[in-house]
């Protein structure tokens, strides 16, 4: 048995993409069994009803997860994450404009994840300016950081709930504030935060907030944006009602369902698992710091707002694409930065914009897990780098 346990594969990517929950697995099967598996839930028949109630049941248990006073109308169920984030900042930013004209500028954090800032460039086409705020040394965002940089001419800002590299939370509610004070509209990308650490979107003041499915036991290719009630928003493509016309195409019943049944199992346990979780990494973060080589991305660990399943480092002398295929061949997935960016190996531009040069930042690894984590193989996982590092 110890044998095979050191065989096993262990995933420590979960910040990528999360397994299926069984609560996921069984929705979407009972779905397929179902009267309604087919049925389009906006057909006026018996079972587009029906499918229709099971689609609207979903959004409420989505909303719940938002907040206590969130309506099921402010939530628009999208393709992913990524969908959320285009939507929400190139449709907040040019609504903002179409109701005053002298809203031609947006700003977004130097590290927000690649939906937002490959999207840039468009904005920029669309004709607004687009400025960038830095994070300090330990990765999140200040006030007066982003203070700065506001004025009357702002549209809108966008700055992550929890970066999706460091884990590092971001201090949401006094960023929209300061936003809101100058009658800018707030977005936040909480697909990589989430259902890991608890969110209430009226206490954060955001005017919306992405998710994604995958991120928490649910499917792939399924998100969904928070949009506050009255929020502007301009729809980026054309061609049916649904989704209050801003996202038109018939759902994906199925995979909201599972996404649904994900929320609702993570948002259960939310409270306990955040605590377990946040002592497991701070324990894990302790055994690295006792190789010289190994250091935390953000300074000291404890002393930051963090999200209690990822673990940043980075290790000196070894770049990322080295340490990560050795600990492969030692049976741990763990990625060096965004799985979206992973292709390329040069330096996260998360870690640069936080200051760390270059070649400590080239030798970054990015530790993830959720609930489902096993500690036992934590501690192997350590106990390999370690070697590793030497």
């Amino acid at each position: 048995m110890e044998n095979a346990s050191r065989n096993r594969i262990v995933n420590l990517d979960y910040a990528a993409s999360t397994p299926l929950r069984a609560e996921a697995v069984s929705a979407q099967l009972a779905y397929d069994s179902s009267d309604i598996a087919g049925a389009n839930p906006n057909s006026l028949h018996s079972l587009g009803r029906k499918a229709q109630a099971a689609l609207e049941s979903a959004r409420r248990d989505i909303a719940k997860t938002f907040g206590p006073r969130v309506r099921a109308s402010e939530v628009v169920f999208t393709g992913g994450g990524t969908e959320s984030n285009y939507m929400a900042l190139m449709g907040l930013s040019q609504a903002a404009r179409s109701r005053d004209a002298k809203r031609c500028r947006v700003i977004v954090s130097a590290i927000e994840h690649d939906s937002i800032l490959d999207n840039l460039g468009q904005l920029r086409a669309a004709g607004f300016t687009v400025d960038v705020v830095k994070p300090c040394c330990k990765g999140f965002i200040t006030p007066e950081a982003l203070e700065s940089l506001l004025g009357r001419d702002v549209a809108l800002v966008s700055i992550m709930l929890a970066n999706n590299e460091t884990g590092v939370v971001q201090p949401i509610e006094d960023l929209a504030r300061a936003a809101h004070a100058c009658g800018a509209l707030f977005h936040t990308d909480a697909v990589q935060g989430w259902l890991h650490i608890p969110v209430d979107v009226q206490r954060l003041g955001v005017d919306a907030l992405s998710v994604a499915g995958h991120k928490v036991g649910g499917p792939v290719g399924i998100g969904a944006l928070y949009l506050k009630n009255r929020t502007p928003l301009a729809p980026l493509f054309h061609g049916g009602g649904q989704e209050r016309g801003l996202r038109p195409g018939t759902q994906d019943l199925r995979a909201i369902l599972g996404f649904a049944a994900a929320a609702r199992t993570a948002h259960a346990s939310l409270e306990r698992d955040h605590a377990r979780l946040l002592e497991l990494s701070q324990a894990l973060y302790g055994r690295l710091a006792s190789s010289a080589r190994i250091h935390a991305t953000m300074g000291d660990p404890a002393a930051v707002d963090r999200l209690p399943g990822i673990v940043s480092v980075y290790v000196d002398g070894t770049e990322s694409e080295e340490l990560i295929l050795k600990l492969d061949v030692a049976g741990f997935e763990v990625s060096a930065a965004s799985a979206c960016s992973s292709g390329s190996m040069d330096a996260s531009h998360v870690l640069t914009a936080m200051g760390i040069p270059r070649e400590r930042a080239l030798g970054s690894l990015r530790i993830s897990f959720d609930d489902r984590v096993d500690p036992a193989d934590l501690d192997r996982f350590a106990d390999a780098l370690l070697k590793i590092a030497g």
